[in-house]
């Protein structure tokens, strides 16, 4: 296999609205479209489980969509990644029994920790059954801070998922200052979790994670999550699609190649998934980059009718 070969490309979500309206051929039927963007890329990471636990069938049909070789990376539910969570975005069952605060935002306890994370991980057994699941993804929240929080906190879903590949996105820098790198790259290592690397605006922020790092963790993947480079829209859009409003051009897609490449020298497997959401230029920059990577692509019809 050569070095190439090793990085996985795909999007943030296959079913984006700008994708739906400049990148997928008008009028595909929406049941349609995972099977079309799995001729284009063999990797995607799911979104919408970030805001709610998936049905199993609809999971079942994620996997008989697709070819044995396609890869699913899981972002885990915003309740597991500590992000403020309401209580209507929990499965039923855990809304009779969570707790809540005045403003009706769930109490993560350990016991419904653990009850999410069960019925989370076998919401998405079919794609482990057909060796199609890639990484969970814990994006944390930005409120997750070392002044406040240890990361022994995740012990409970770090256990939980020690039979997965765990990816952690840090969204607080503060993480991975000279006094807090060292012991946040030592707990990676020690419980074999990826550190999610980013492609971020260049800016001073502590929601932001700088660019110019690229930290291996584990010898089995290496994840890097390109989320745009325009500060302003970063810091203060209000939609996904306002936040990651960037199109990266033909020099920065080369620039992630050979991130991608350097990355590639420490892990078995490097997964490159553009969350550039807006339009469609997360899955028109993924093609370039497979282009840039000499991997085979289809060509993408200029939003071409369907007979």
């Amino acid at each position: 296999m050569s070095n190439d070969d090793q990085i996985l490309v795909g999007t943030a979500s296959w079913s984006d609205p700008g994708f739906v309206e400049r990148w997928y051929p008008k009028k595909m039927k929406a049941g349609e479209r995972l099977a079309w963007y799995a001729e284009h890329f063999d990797m995607v990471e799911v979104n919408s489980t970030f805001y709610a636990v998936p049905d199993v069938r609809t999971v079942e049909r994620w996997s008989a969509q697709t070819p044995a070789n396609f890869t699913f990376d899981v972002k885990l539910h915003q309740l597991l990644s500590r992000h403020s969570t309401q209580l209507k975005l929990l499965p039923p069952d855990l809304q009779r029994r969570a707790e809540t605060d005045e403003k009706g935002r769930v109490r993560l306890t350990p016991e419904i920790e653990e009850a999410i994370t069960r019925i989370f991980l076998r919401s998405i057994d079919a794609l482990r059954r057909d060796e199609k699941l890639g990484v969970l993804l814990l994006q944390l929240s930005p409120a997750f801070s070392p002044r406040k929080h240890q990361l022994s906190e995740l012990d409970q879903i770090v256990s939980a998922t020690r039979d997965y590949q765990l990816a952690i996105e840090f969204r607080n820098s503060n993480w991975i200052t000279r006094e807090h790198f060292p012991d946040t790259l030592n707990f990676l290592k020690k419980h074999n979790i990826a550190f999610v690397n980013v492609d971020a605006p260049a800016a001073e922020h502590f929601t932001i994670i700088p660019s110019d790092i690229d930290a291996v963790t584990t010898p089995d993947v290496a994840y890097l999550r390109l989320h745009g480079r325009d500060p302003k829209a970063y810091l203060t859009g209000k939609t996904v699609a306002t936040r990651f409003n960037y199109d990266y051009d033909d020099n920065e897609v080369e620039e992630v190649a050979d991130r991608g490449r350097k990355l590639a020298k420490e892990a078995d497997k490097v997964h490159v998934v553009f969350n550039n959401n807006a339009l469609d230029y997360a899955p028109r920059a993924a093609t370039r980059l497979r282009a840039a990577l000499g991997q085979m692509i289809q060509p993408v019809a200029e939003n071409r009718e369907l007979f």
